[in-house]
């Protein structure tokens, strides 16, 4: 039908069959017999035919505005099914804020590239947020969904945040037993452009600010995580940057009947975020696809 379909456009746009046809490459009376069979399938009468002219009666006009539609979203399809078929290549570059790039994207990198030889892979590692739409870059990693419509976002997983420090720094300073008691701590931050940094606390239905303050804050949790595990303070950070440590015992969980977090209402997930465009290069989508696939089963056991 959509052969037909796409004849019938073809007569509206000439405005003839004759002249249908000679574009088309085709009897004029074959193209009569499609809109013939087409008004037969639709069970209505599109055009209203004299020697004269060739003009549309109203199922014809209503028909029309909706098949053009139909038509370009056909296309569409076939396009994107035609794009699963295309074995990924060509250069894709990532942005990823830096520990989790470092953690978490990097020891991927290899297997991906080798199940995809023809794929070539730049990686940033960068703790400012890169414009997408400004840069040339195919793949961001973000913490909460972007406001950008422009933009399209796949979460990989749920980002726990934990509060943690070393034995060594509780036993000289004590273990908080309430958010409150952080204020007395050296609190390891984040850096922001607020004068006050606030870590914020939610058990069931209550929940608490606490300001914080300290020694040392990082736009990075690297050298915060550092500092923690060599006794520098209390460290609020990532489930999957700390579970390891707090594993071999270096760290230790701290109020974990809380779920904190250093954004007030933040979104606790992480994503990857590309560009809008109507279809994704094959090989941006086999990359989303990989993390999808590796970081959701290390999610059930490690995040």
């Amino acid at each position: 039908m959509l052969n037909l379909i796409r004849v019938f456009i073809k007569v509206v746009e000439l405005g003839s069959f004759s002249k249908t046809a000679s574009v088309l490459n085709m009897a004029p009376s074959s193209v009569a017999r499609n809109i013939d069979s087409l008004e037969s399938e639709l069970g209505v009468t599109l055009f209203k035919r004299s020697t004269r002219q060739l003009l549309l009666t109203e199922d014809g006009q209503q028909f029309c505005e909706r098949a053009e539609k139909l038509l370009a979203d056909a296309d569409d399809l076939v396009s994107s099914m035609q794009q699963v078929n295309q074995e990924p290549e060509g250069v894709l570059k990532i942005s990823a804020f830096e520990s989790f790039g470092r953690q978490c994207i990097s020891p991927l990198l290899p297997e991906f590239l080798a199940r995809y030889p023809k794929v070539k892979i730049e990686i940033e590692l960068d703790n400012q947020v890169i414009d997408l739409n400004g840069e040339n870059v195919d793949l961001g990693i973000r913490i909460g969904r972007p406001s950008d419509s422009n933009l399209r976002a796949r979460m990989l997983f749920t980002n726990h945040t934990i509060l943690c420090a070393s034995p060594e720094y509780l036993a000289k300073f004590g273990m908080p037993k309430a958010p409150a008691d952080l204020s007395e701590h050296n609190c390891l931050t984040l850096a922001n452009s607020r004068q006050r940094c606030y870590w914020y606390f939610k058990k069931n239905k209550q929940i608490t600010k606490v300001g914080v303050q300290g020694n040392l804050s990082s736009k990075g949790g690297s050298p915060l995580l550092e500092a923690a595990l060599h006794d520098g303070g209390m460290l609020l950070m990532s489930k999957w940057m700390t579970v390891d440590y707090i594993g071999d015992g270096k760290l230790v969980e701290c109020l974990p009947q809380w779920q904190a977090s250093a954004y007030e209402g933040a979104s606790a997930e992480v994503y990857a975020v590309y560009h809008g465009s109507k279809y994704q290069r094959p090989a941006l989508r086999a990359f989303i696809d990989f993390l999808v696939e590796k970081l959701s089963m290390e999610n059930k056991t490690v995040y």
